[in-house]
């Protein structure tokens, strides 16, 4: 209880700091960066409990859910291709990465390939816990890296582009039952989520019961502005705390690769954004938050606090997270058994 008060306040801190600079995206990078350097200064082991930001996600879920237009999926094939393409080349750019981390930092090439994929953060961790010789700490931090840069660069480099979303109702016009009812109806469709392995169930679940309601016309009362900022401050807080002070004892050449890395990763996906805008007439915002190799929520919650097309980027970052499952992940395993083959081979020479 003593480090979520204080966690608290430190995040209420952040967020209304930020909100008073004008700074992008308030309630959650205020809090991201409010926890993230207090760290650093206080002493006790700070812990936010993961259920705080599962709460933080079904809100958000719902909210995107309400906001998702349907026509998005209107020549579905030629986007089908383009992201194909993007998560190709993404693929790509990361193995050449890993090899240049193995090179440089001295890094194991199994574990070198490991924290450069561009997959979500959880998914990756769990992969390298089964892997034997995979380096945890150095894979840990390479994504925690990733994933805390995406989601603190963009909201600055997209400042000027920010379209002000539209008002959420006030919690005073909203009728409290309905809502309630709702957000346990959301938390209901998680356990239905986890059962058929849905990928974020938290969040993706939540997201398609509010569209399938959507086409069957039933109506869901918005999601109030307080309760929309209370969740971004559970997902600031908790993102915040991803970064650990004791990840700086990992020597300097890796904590350099790990930020050199994530802000290469975030040069090329500004680069894939700018074909977006290009090829689909997307805003930059958009573009950009389509491509990025944040999390699917992460990036879908900076949708829809910087007003960007919340469809578009939430249909990009599921094919991508498709994308790493099917392709990636048994890739990247297929590549470790031939190391370890090849490692054992060479011992067996020896």
């Amino acid at each position: 209880m003593k480090s979520i008060t204080l966690i608290s306040i430190i995040s209420v801190i952040g967020a209304v700091l930020f909100d008073v600079l004008g700074l992008p995206v308030p309630w959650m990078l205020g809090p991201l960066f409010a926890v993230l350097i207090s760290q650093f200064f206080i002493k006790i082991d700070l812990s936010w409990p993961v259920q705080f930001r599962n709460a933080g996600l079904i809100i958000i879920g719902i909210s995107i859910g309400q906001t998702f237009q349907l026509n998005v999926f209107s020549g579905m094939g030629w986007l089908v291709l383009l992201m194909l393409l993007i998560n190709i080349a993404l693929v790509i750019i990361s193995i050449a990465m890993a090899f240049g981390v193995h090179k440089i930092g001295n890094v194991p090439l199994k574990t070198a390939l490991t924290c450069t994929v561009p997959g979500g953060l959880s998914q990756i961790v769990v992969f390298a816990e089964e892997e034997k010789d995979i380096n945890l700490a150095v894979v840990t931090y390479f994504h925690v890296v990733r994933v805390v840069s995406i989601v603190m660069v963009i909201p600055f480099v997209l400042s000027g582009h920010v379209v002000q979303p539209g008002n959420a109702e006030s919690i005073l016009d909203i009728e409290l039952l309905p809502l309630l009812l709702l957000l346990l109806v959301a938390r209901a469709s998680v356990w239905i989520g986890k059962k058929v392995k849905l990928p974020v169930p938290y969040f993706l679940s939540p997201v398609l019961l509010i569209m399938a309601l959507t086409l069957f016309s039933i109506e869901t009362p918005p999601i109030p502005g307080v309760l929309l900022h209370i969740a971004q401050l559970l997902m600031g807080a908790y993102i915040g705390l991803l970064l650990k002070p004791k990840m700086i004892k990992l020597g300097k050449k890796v904590i350099l690769l790990g930020i050199g890395s994530a802000l290469l990763l975030i040069a090329l996906t500004f680069a894939q954004g700018f074909l977006l805008m290009h090829f689909l007439g997307y805003s930059i915002s958009t573009s950009f938050l389509s491509t990025a190799a944040g999390g699917l929520d992460q990036m879908s919650l900076l949708a829809t606090a910087i007003g960007a097309d919340v469809s578009a980027v939430t249909v990009f970052q599921i094919f991508r997270l498709l994308f790493v499952f099917i392709v990636i992940l048994p890739l990247l395993k297929m590549a470790c058994s031939y190391l370890d083959k090849k490692q054992a081979k060479e011992l067996h020479e020896k």
